[in-house]
């Protein structure tokens, strides 16, 4: 049976490509969906893309994965540093959960050190760019034999 992957994505990330490309890159998230729903392909993963720029809808998002979804990808974005909600609703769906950022948070300010996300993830990727979500689908197929 193949295993179902839900990919979110916080606020600000559909601006992937326009916003401060020095930092973010010049891919956009059409191309980080893109690259995702290959690596899926390729690992037997079907896959579920989506982003949000609001707090409430990526909580009942990761709440209806606990009957739609084998695994989470998550790069909250800034809800990494903030939300509590995320946290405590991936910590209630119980899945094995990966969390990406494009950029390296610990050489960022002080105040990106801290994910709360991270606590509940089995794995976090951080500064390889786009490349950190084909790792973690990597690893969310190994996570899911």
């Amino acid at each position: 049976m193949t295993k179902r992957v839900l990919v979110l994505n916080g606020p600000n990330l559909n601006l992937l490509g326009t916003r401060e490309p020095e930092t973010y890159g010049a891919e956009t998230l059409k191309d980080v969906e893109a690259l995702c729903h290959a690596a899926a392909a390729e690992l037997g993963l079907s896959l579920d893309f989506r982003q949000s720029n609001h707090e409430g809808e990526l909580v009942t998002w990761i709440q209806d994965a606990r009957t739609t979804a084998d695994g989470l990808l998550i790069n909250p974005a800034a809800y990494s540093h903030t939300s509590v909600a995320i946290q405590d609703a991936l910590r209630a769906v119980s899945l094995p959960v990966a969390e990406v950022h494009l950029t390296n948070i610990h050489q960022r300010e002080a105040f990106r050190h801290h994910s709360y996300v991270s606590s509940v993830a089995f794995g976090v990727i951080c500064g390889f760019g786009t490349l950190g979500y084909r790792l973690a689908l990597m690893a969310l197929a190994d996570k899911l034999k």
